[in-house]
């Protein structure tokens, strides 16, 4: 596994991982703000064909937009990042789908959860984002189209957009290739 945007202070590896994730930080393209952000820590490995991905989070969210979970990417334009980010005092569970232009889903959860078990599958043209808080019992959050036939950069993710930074702790993410 490797770092885009190598966060200042981190450890550990795919099983357990904590990374204290930098201010002003986030991924987003252009929709309702405006702006382009393209610069949040991301651990990733490349993948090709159909997979699973899976993933455990817990996080310290204190500040407006501070987030954590999966990303799947091409490039800069072509990407989803599903998990946690904090709006308003509440863990909302999340997704960003981009293409060109990012759209935002999100589920709010009133009883901020110690974590989130998170389950994102590439299958040919599509994504399933699937969610949980006992890393048991799933729900679906999103079906979005992904471009087929493309390797991409699977793994955790994290922003803080604001003026603070915070902790994450990803645990046993893992990538299952499926047929």
């Amino acid at each position: 596994m490797k770092w885009f945007n190598e966060p200042g202070k981190w450890s550990g590896n795919e099983n357990k991982l904590q990374v204290t994730v930098d201010p002003d930080t986030d991924y987003w393209r252009v929709t309702h703000y405006g702006f382009i952000r393209d610069n949040g820590p991301f651990y990733f490995r490349e993948q090709e064909g159909d997979f699973e991905a899976s993933v455990k989070i817990s996080g310290d969210y204190r500040e407006l937009f501070h987030q954590a979970g999966l990303m799947i990417r091409i490039d800069e334009k072509n990407w989803i990042k599903t998990g946690i980010e904090y709006v308003d005092g509440v863990q909302n569970v999340s997704a960003v789908v981009t293409r060109e232009m990012s759209d935002w889903s999100v589920v709010p959860r009133h009883d901020s959860p110690a974590a989130v078990w998170l389950t994102l599958l590439r299958k040919g043209d599509f994504v399933e984002i699937k969610y949980s808080f006992d890393g048991k019992q799933y729900e679906m959050l999103r079906l979005a189209y992904f471009p087929p036939g493309v390797a991409a950069q699977i793994g955790v993710v994290a922003a803080a957009p604001g003026k603070q930074q915070f902790t994450v702790v990803f645990e046993e993410f893992a990538v299952t290739r499926i047929n």
